[in-house]
């Protein structure tokens, strides 16, 4: 193939969260690959937010992920930023230690993920939020 026929694809996803937690979406990012036509690339993901994050994790691991992180970076601590909540400061330092962009092969028009991984945006506020990701697929 010739480098003409390389395609972008982009689209935008908007995700209510329910507060902190992790929601899947998986099965909303397949749909947009399908979608898109591209049958073998690259499917970047970005979050356009900096209280939250992405995550490509087992489902079985999500308690104590959450768990670890709760003890990792403590609501109750002191920071100097608290001008929207106990919450907002150790939301920031959550996403600071993990992403908010993610890259996953494309294959056969599929995500090639693991058997048992699934992507999910990691809401570190207590209140729910609407979160954006934008979704760049490259390829053939």
């Amino acid at each position: 193939m010739t480098n003409s026929s390389i395609r972008l694809y982009q689209q935008a996803i908007q995700v209510q969260t329910t507060g902190k937690s992790l929601c899947q979406i998986t099965r909303q990012v397949q749909a947009i690959v399908t979608e898109s036509g591209i049958q073998a690339g690259l499917c970047t993901l970005f979050l356009r937010h900096t209280s939250a994050s992405l995550l490509i994790q087992e489902n079985d691991a999500r308690p104590d992920v959450e768990a670890f992180f709760a003890k990792l970076v403590p609501e109750t601590g002191q920071y100097l930023l608290a001008g929207e909540g106990l919450d907002d400061m150790p939301a920031h330092i959550r996403a600071a230690l993990t992403n908010t962009s993610e890259q996953i092969p494309v294959g056969e028009g599929l995500l090639l993920m693991g058997k048992l991984q699934d992507i999910y945006i990691w809401e570190h506020r207590q209140s729910g939020h609407s979160r954006e990701v934008i979704l760049n697929i490259l390829g053939y």
